[in-house]
């Protein structure tokens, strides 16, 4: 059995548990940066939301052999509702880390009286839904990559739907700031997500987010404000949103964020002619991919994702164990 040390994570190791997440879930790889950002912006809301994190260290070389964390989020808040993740090296499976950790992450959720835990592993690695299965959780959800080709899609088969609705215009938050300034344009922003994301499946009640915690969604290091794609009325009010977002590991691929339409809006077409606004300049910045996440309950997105050419990857099974 390999010797190991299970202490809490500090921001020294934040270079190692990028490396190492994105070991464990390559799909999805992070920096040490955009880790850094996240991590700072669950500590700073408003909402005192809980953050622990641990890793497992190897006793002779250092080297970081897995990690844990308890989480609250925001968006999906409730005061004894946590977030539970767990990963091991692919090289330090089978040699006791994972168990080593949930121990940990178990003996800290109880203290804290926790009532409700959120964890997940891919439908490919039927170990880690076994880990889980093992411990009281229960399949609530499945969320699976969706992934486009830009080279597969034909702008000119999509011309006669790339067209908003009369008076309506697509401009990037970019175009929008220049227009009408940056904090007049991001309130435009804000309030269109805000009322889109109210309606995106999850696992459980979407809370609100003020407008203070959501500027931190525009200085991720992933942001780039031209990839955020608005239809605009003539009033200035934002009545649909398509976000594309930088990949900061591989430059050819292009990430999507929200998609979304605000109610009184919807059935006219303007979350398609987003969609292929974004796609249009993935292309122009020569992007090979573009991926988008999707519960497997959203069929209005999946059906136009589909027709769109994108194609779904291998799924993620979110899991739940007790209840609020």
């Amino acid at each position: 059995m390999r010797a190991f040390a299970i202490r809490e994570a500090t921001d020294t190791d934040l270079p190692a548990l990028a490396e190492l997440l994105s070991a464990v879930n390559p799909r999805h790889p992070w920096t040490a940066q955009t880790l850094k950002h996240e991590l700072q912006a669950l500590r700073d809301s408003p909402l005192g939301l809980h953050v622990a994190q641990w890793v497992a260290q190897d006793a002779v070389s250092g080297a970081l052999l897995g990690a844990a964390s308890a989480l609250q989020f925001g968006g999906m808040y409730h005061p004894d509702r946590y977030h539970a993740e767990l990963g091991v090296h692919p090289a330090s499976r089978g040699q006791g880390v994972g168990t080593a950790l949930a121990a940990e992450l178990d003996t800290h959720l109880r203290a804290r009286r926790a009532r409700e835990i959120l964890a997940g592993s891919y439908e490919d690695e039927p170990q880690g839904v076994a880990f889980l299965q093992a411990r009281g959780f229960a399949e609530v959800m499945r969320f699976f990559d969706n992934v486009l080709t830009v080279a597969d899609v034909d702008p000119a088969a999509w011309a006669d739907q790339a067209a908003l609705p009369p008076g309506l215009r697509v401009l990037s938050l970019a175009e929008l700031r220049a227009e009408v300034g940056e904090t007049a344009a991001n309130l435009a922003f804000y309030e269109g997500w805000r009322e889109a994301r109210e309606d995106v499946p999850r696992t459980g009640a979407a809370t609100p987010i003020p407008f203070e915690t959501f500027r931190d969604r525009l200085i991720r290091p992933e942001f780039f404000p031209e990839g955020v794609l608005l239809a605009v009325t003539p009033e200035g009010e934002v009545a649909a949103l398509s976000e594309l977002y930088l990949d900061l590991h591989d430059p050819a691929r292009l990430n999507t964020g929200l998609t979304g339409t605000r109610r009184a809006w919807r059935r006219h077409g303007l979350a398609l002619a987003l969609k292929l606004a974004a796609l249009r300049l993935a292309r122009e910045r020569g992007a090979a991919e573009v991926w988008t996440g999707n519960a497997t309950t959203n069929a209005p997105m999946l059906a136009l994702n589909g027709r769109l050419g994108f194609r779904p990857r291998v799924a993620w099974i979110e899991m739940k164990w007790g209840g609020v």
